[in-house]
């Protein structure tokens, strides 16, 4: 059994009104500081296969859980012991 962590992101191209949202709060909260802001997503799969399983995650990060064409994705999968 494997737990997968996938960290998706826009592409740096892309603007991100969201996080400029966010680091302009931060501003108006005195934390001049930050200079910017991505917003992302992630997320935790449980794959109970010993099988292929970094190809399986590839295949499902381009075809479902991130948009290739304005985000970047990364992964770490890290096997764990069934309880």
């Amino acid at each position: 059994m494997y737990k997968v962590k996938v960290y998706v992101t826009l592409k740096e191209s892309v603007l991100d009104p969201q996080g400029v949202a966010v680091k302009n709060s931060l501003h108006s909260l005195s934390y001049t500081d930050v200079t910017n802001v991505r917003i992302g997503k992630y997320m935790e799969l449980t794959i109970d296969s010993n099988e292929n399983v970094e190809q399986k995650v590839k295949e499902m990060c381009d075809r479902l859980l991130a948009n290739p064409v304005i985000e970047d994705y990364r992964y770490e999968i890290e096997e764990v012991v069934a309880q």
